[in-house]
This record gives structure tokens, sequence and C-alpha cells, in this order.
């Protein structure tokens, strides 16, 4: 069993961005500048976006931090995403997720220029990666990719499980999976709340993606020997023994299941760093078009 690491592999690409960043300067063009939207103090929110903070500190990109109270109205919330729209300056900017239950999230992101939506939520971007087409990939389908990719894992005529169908991880995820391009060419079947064979499914997968939010789901007796398993999942549990009064606990029961599997994510220190990294290629790229 080989474990999939993000951490060690989100710090190889940072290293890459961050020399491609100098030698764009060098050649006279903008440093690249991201900034990110914080509605409210919700404390996962607040630490994913710090942390995103810093890792354009380390890359040499500008960065803002836009922060705006819980209570700010929708209408308000869209002008100030109007105003980074219309900003020259900035490259590509987020608008971290969840939003207060009073604003439409789909609104919002609607209202993201496409060419700035580096989060690659916006229904343009989603539709040009459908397509196949060269646009911002969501950023943790685009780092399970990588790391497919940099441990050289076979994809093409794989049975490849996804559990989960979000817009932001489970439906676009499927869709690289299936496209013709490495890593892809796999036999992707997209499962949800109403699959009644999963673990049928399961059982007879290569390839799971479980991105659900249900802590500890996928047990060792659901998957088959040599399952090459990448899990998304990162939800907060109480643990009393730790300083902060939580553990990240992912989809997937790590003990059991990594005893039978080939290669296999950690929570945390998986699709997590992978997820941020995305973030700053796609930032890169947003950047780059521009010469």
């Amino acid at each position: 069993m080989i474990i999939l690491d993000g951490k060690k592999t989100s710090q190889e690409i940072r290293n890459e961005i961050a020399e491609e960043v100098k030698t764009l300067v060098k050649k006279g063009g903008k440093t690249p500048h991201l900034a990110a939207v914080l509605v409210g103090n919700n404390g996962a929110s607040v630490t994913y976006v710090n942390a995103k903070v810093k890792d354009c500190e380390e890359v040499g990109f500008k960065s803002t931090l836009v922060k705006l109270s819980e209570t700010i109205s929708e209408k308000e919330l869209l002008e100030e995403v109007d105003k980074l729209n219309k900003d020259e300056d900035v490259d590509g900017f987020i608008v971290q997720l969840p939003l207060p239950k009073h604003i439409d999230e789909q609104k919002v992101i609607m209202a993201i220029d496409p060419a700035k939506d580096v989060d690659g939520f916006h229904p343009q971007n989603l539709g040009r990666m459908a397509l196949n087409l060269p646009t911002y990939l969501p950023a943790t389908p685009m780092g399970i990719m990588d790391l497919l990719d940099r441990y050289n894992i076979e994809t093409g005529g794989k049975h490849c499980v996804v559990v989960g169908r979000s817009h932001i991880v489970g439906l676009p995820a499927s869709i690289l999976m299936g496209r013709n391009h490495y890593p892809g060419n796999a036999t992707v079947t997209l499962t949800h709340s109403r699959t009644t064979n999963l673990k049928e499914l399961l059982k007879d997968a290569d390839i799971i993606i479980a991105a659900l939010g249900k802590p500890d789901f996928i047990t060792g007796d659901m998957v088959k020997d040599g399952v090459v398993v990448i899990d998304v999942g990162t939800t907060r549990v109480v643990d009393k023994t730790k300083k902060s009064g939580y553990k990240l606990k992912g989809d997937v029961e790590f003990e059991g299941v990594s005893k039978k599997a080939s290669y296999i994510t950690p929570v945390p220190g998986g699709v997590g760093p992978m997820t941020r990294v995305s973030l700053l290629k796609n930032t890169l790229m947003a950047a780059r078009s521009k010469m």
C-alpha cells in the first residue's frame, strides 16, 4: 500500500509555480494576483482562506482578502463581486463557500466573470470542461487528477466509482475520469444517495473517489484488494484530546480500507493540499492569458 501524499506533491507543484512566476515577471509579465472573498466567520472557511493567502506568499503571488460580515445582503455581495470583476489587477478570485443561507450561492457564482473564475464553478467553465476545452478545472477534481498523474496510476480501462454527485467534486471528477485523456479513459459509475447497489459497485471498483461527507462511510469489507482510493471527505469530529477540540475524518475508514488498497489518500494531508495548489495553478493560467 502506497500513501498518496498530497502534502508532499502539492509542495513540489508550489515550487514549480514559484519558478514559473519568477520567469513570468522577468519577461515583463505581471505578478499573478489572487483575491478571496470571505463572508462571515465560519471556522473551516477562515482556516482555508488564510492557508490560501500563505500559499500565495510562498509562490510569489499578490493576494487580497476581502472580509465581509455574515449579515451582508445578497445585493451588497454581488456589488463586491462586480468590483473584483472590473479590477484589472486581479487575475482571479474566489468567493469562499458555503455562504450564509440568505444568499443564493448559484447567483453569486453566475455573477463571477468566467475569465476570473479560478474555482472553476461557473457554468461556462464547467461546460468547457465537459467538452474537454481549455478552461479552469474545479480545484478539487484537478488536484485528484494531478495526484493520479504524479503517482503514474493507470486509469485507462479501469472501473472508477465516484461516490457523491456535487457540482464541486463528484460530477466534475466523473467527467474528468471519463474523458479521452490521461488521467482518464476510465469506465465511470457516478453514485449517490439513491444508488441501491452501492456496496456491489464499490466491491467491483478499481478506483474509488469518495466525496459524500460521511465519516468512515466506506469500510474495508466494501472494497476489493488492490483498489485505488481517493478520499475527499473532511468532516470535523469532536476529539477532546486535540488542542483544536476536533479531528478531521474522511469518508473512508482508513485502517480497514488501507489494508486492501494499493494506493490511498490520507485525511488530512491527501486531497486538501492538492485543492489549494490547484487554485494557484488556475490563477497562474489566468495571469498568463494576459500576456
